[in-house]
C-alpha cells in the first residue's frame, strides 16, 4: 500500500536535522532518476557532469516502490528528478510535495502507448475482456523496449540537461549523439534479426513487451497484465493455451528476475519450451548483460531462437 503522506512527514522530519546536500559538495548537476531505464539514460547523456541516483534499488519491482524516507530527502534536495507519471504512485506523490519545480517528465518524447491502440500492441481479438486479466486500456509504461523511443527520451533528457546547466550543453549533446547512436544500431539488429520469423506472435507471462512488438511488427499475448501480479482467470488461462495450440507457438516466455509458475503451467499444459525475456526494469547480478544495451542483444537472441528466424 502506498503511503505518500506519511513517507512525507518522515522525510520533513529528517530533512530539518539532515546535513546539507550532496549536490551541495558537488560541482557535478544531482539527478534522481525514478528507475533503472531513466537512470541509465541521464548516465550515459549526462557523462562526468552529472551524479545519479536510482529511487528503485536493482532487483525492485518499480511498480511496488515504496521511498525511504532518505530517499525522499534526497529527491528534494536533487537539481533535477526524472520520473515517468502514473507509473509509481509513491513516486508521483513525492514530486508534487517536494520536486514539482525540478521534474521532468520523460512521458511526452516517450509516446506511451494506451494497449490495444496501435498495431502491435496486445490485440483484442482472442475473446479476452476486462475480466479475463488483461488490463485493456492501461497505458504501458515499457517504452524503452522499442530503442526508437528510448533514444527520443534521451534526446529530451539532452535539452533538460542543458537548461540546468547550460554550460555543460555541447557535452551533453555530443554524449547523447553517441548514445542514441548506439540505440540506432540496436534497433537495425532488432529490425533484422526479426525479419523474416516463422511466426511473429509471442506469448509472455507479463505484459511488458507491447513496444517492442509493436516496433518490429510482432504480436504479444500475454498469461497476465501490465502488473507481474496479476493472476488470470481460468478463463483467460485457457484462452492462452487455445491460443498457443491454435498458432502453433513452440516457446513461451518467462519474464526475467520473477515468479514463472504461470508460464510454466502453460508451457506444460501446451507442450512448449520456456525462455527467458527481461522487460530491463533493472540489472542485478541474474540479468543476461551488464546494462540496457547487452540484456537487449540477450531479448534479441531468446526471440530468434523462440520465433524461428533465420
Amino acid at each position: 500500500m502506498y503511503r505518500p503522506a506519511l513517507l512525507v512527514a518522515a522525510a520533513l522530519a529528517l530533512a530539518g536535522c539532515g546535513g546539507p546536500a550532496t549536490a551541495g559538495e558537488s560541482d557535478r548537476l544531482s539527478v534522481v532518476a525514478a528507475f533503472y531505464p531513466l537512470a541509465y539514460a541521464v548516465e550515459q547523456v549526462g557523462g562526468d557532469r552529472v551524479t545519479v541516483a536510482s529511487l528503485t534499488k536493482p532487483g525492485g519491482e518499480p511498480h511496488d516502490l515504496e521511498l525511504l524516507p532518505r530517499q525522499v530527502v534526497q529527491l528534494r534536495e536533487a537539481d533535477a528528478v526524472v520520473y515517468l507519471p502514473r507509473f509509481q504512485p509513491v513516486v508521483d506523490a513525492a514530486v508534487k510535495a517536494h520536486a514539482s519545480d525540478r521534474a521532468f517528465d520523460v512521458a511526452p518524447a516517450a509516446r506511451l502507448l494506451e494497449l490495444g491502440a496501435e498495431p502491435g500492441a496486445p490485440a483484442d481479438d482472442h475473446g479476452h475482456d476486462e475480466h479475463d486479466g488483461h488490463d485493456h486500456g492501461s497505458v504501458d509504461p515499457h517504452f524503452w523496449l522499442d530503442p526508437t523511443r528510448y533514444a527520443d527520451v534521451a534526446r529530451a533528457i539532452a535539452a533538460e540537461l542543458s537548461a540546468k546547466d547550460p554550460a555543460g550543453t555541447t557535452a551533453y549533446a555530443a554524449n547523447a549523439a553517441r548514445f542514441t547512436g548506439e540505440l540506432a544500431s540496436l534497433d537495425a539488429e532488432f529490425s533484422a534479426g526479426l525479419a523474416e520469423c516463422s511466426n511473429r506472435e509471442f506469448v509472455t507471462g507479463h505484459r511488458a513487451f507491447g513496444y517492442l512488438a509493436d516496433r518490429y511488427d510482432l504480436v504479444e499475448e500475454s498469461v497476465s497484465g501490465l502488473s507481474p501480479e496479476q493472476e488470470p482467470t481460468a478463463r483467460g488461462m485457457a484462452q492462452v493455451v487455445d491460443f498457443v495450440r491454435q498458432r502453433g507457438i513452440t516457446t513461451v516466455y518467462a519474464e526475467a528476475q520473477a515468479n514463472p509458475a504461470l508460464t510454466e503451467t502453460l508451457a506444460r499444459e501446451t507442450g512448449t519450451r520456456v525462455a527467458v525475456l527481461d522487460p530491463i526494469e533493472g540489472i542485478t547480478d541474474a540479468s543476461a548483460g551488464r546494462d540496457y544495451l547487452e540484456v537487449m542483444r540477450a531479448n534479441l537472441a531468446a526471440l530468434r531462437s523462440g520465433q524461428d528466424c533465420p
